[in-house]
């Protein structure tokens, strides 16, 4: 079994570990394990862990019109499915590239191999003024 470490990672050099997730299968599709990490990430924000929502995309306008954008209520609530959805979009649009290892993936699609001490860091673009 590997254990997969995410990372978040932004142009200009921050970096933080956005996670740790067992993984069974020796290979998975970029698109499965964008939709694990999203899945894990609102069932901690579901569960109140942590000080604010930090997941890979933001909730919807109604989500943190509902939760706020501080420290989730227990009953407080991130729709996994429509955060996936958010993030393929954001991936299609270059808003973050994947690479596991030292590869970039450029498809959802694409089947990586995982080992027992694999990293998916997700590096965040952010657009430029103007452009």
């Amino acid at each position: 079994m590997a254990t997969v470490t995410f990372v978040d990672e932004t142009t200009s050099g921050l970096r933080r570990e956005a996670g740790r997730l067992p993984v069974a299968e020796e290979r998975l599709t970029v698109r499965e394990l964008i939709r694990r990490r999203v899945f894990q990430e609102a069932a901690a924000a579901g569960a109140g862990h942590g000080a604010a929502y930090q997941g890979l995309v933001r909730p919807t306008e109604a989500e943190r019109a509902l939760n706020g954008e501080r420290p989730r209520p227990a009953g407080g609530r991130v729709d996994p499915e429509q955060q996936v959805l958010a993030a393929a979009e954001a991936f299609g649009r270059n808003g973050f590239l994947v690479l596991v290892g030292d590869r970039q993936v450029e498809e959802l699609d694409a089947e990586v191999d995982l080992r027992a001490d694999t990293e998916v860091c997700f590096l965040k673009l952010v657009p430029l003024v103007g452009g």
